[in-house]
């Protein structure tokens, strides 16, 4: 009986910390940085580097900023507080969620991003 009631009280904390994690997470603020950079052909990629509140160093946004643009193809072009802006802040939306867990950060691609 005793083991009976352990694991259901196993299975309610488990169940409230999940609930509780994604209930946190549908309310974590998330700081929206206008990125705008001059790629290699002098075209100009406009994207948003998404990352939570919590991440107030600027120099860590500008290095998401370089690992996307590497993956682009357009490493060594200039990411820096003249490219790179906070513009404000904003709940977390459900398809920038995974890649924020994962990596920190998302990137919202809006101009000349192929």
């Amino acid at each position: 009986m005793k083991s009976l009631i352990l694991i259901f009280a196993l299975m309610l904390f488990t169940t409230s910390n999940a609930q509780t994690k994604n209930l946190k997470l549908k309310n974590m603020q998330v700081a929206v940085w206008d990125t705008y950079v001059t790629k290699k052909d002098s075209t100009v990629m406009h994207f948003d580097i998404i990352a939570p509140i919590t991440t107030k160093d600027a120099s860590v946004i500008y290095q998401y900023g370089k690992k996307y643009l590497k993956s682009k193809g357009q490493d060594g072009q200039t990411i820096s507080a003249k490219e790179c802006k906070f513009c404000h802040i904003e709940y977390i939306k459900p398809e920038w969620e995974s890649e924020i867990i994962k990596n920190g950060y998302f990137i919202y691609e809006m101009e000349n991003c192929d």
